[in-house]
């Protein structure tokens, strides 16, 4: 089955329809690059943490081990979330969109998910006046 007609298939699909972890990953849109954008959101608040992305090594890795691994695009190499900072990143489930080319990650965070030790990487608001920064840097 062509990944076109499994998105199509499963569009009409009633719940708890499967559909075998191999199919499902070579239906997944992934782009040029071999790489499939993920948002990781907390899941008990919802609140978005980060956007990042995977491959599908990063993508079966993280299935698997239930810690979640990402692919650095900077590094040209898997990262696993918190592997250094202990920042982990559990995974509680994972959801792909209706046309396959976007994946939701929601997690428990251990600690901060950004870099800059903001518990979110979306801490920089915008509006018709500019960018400010919503959520100070920790002390």
């Amino acid at each position: 089955m062509s990944a076109s007609a499994l998105w199509l298939q499963l569009e009409s699909a009633d719940a708890d329809h499967s559909v075998a972890l191999g199919p499902a990953l070579e239906a997944i849109a992934w782009n040029e690059a071999g790489l499939i954008p993920v948002i990781a959101q907390r899941y008990d608040s919802g609140e978005v943490l980060m956007l990042a992305w995977m491959n599908r090594s990063a993508l079966e890795e993280t299935l698997h081990s239930g810690q979640v691994c990402y692919w650095s695009r900077s590094r040209q190499q898997l990262w696993r979330k918190g592997e250094t900072s202990g920042h982990r990143q559990r995974l509680l489930s994972a959801h792909l969109d209706c046309d396959g080319d976007a994946l939701l990650l929601r997690v428990e965070q251990q600690g901060p998910a950004c870099h800059t030790g903001r518990p979110s990487c979306f801490y920089n608001e915008l509006d018709e006046e500019g960018l400010r920064v919503a959520v100070s840097r920790p002390t």
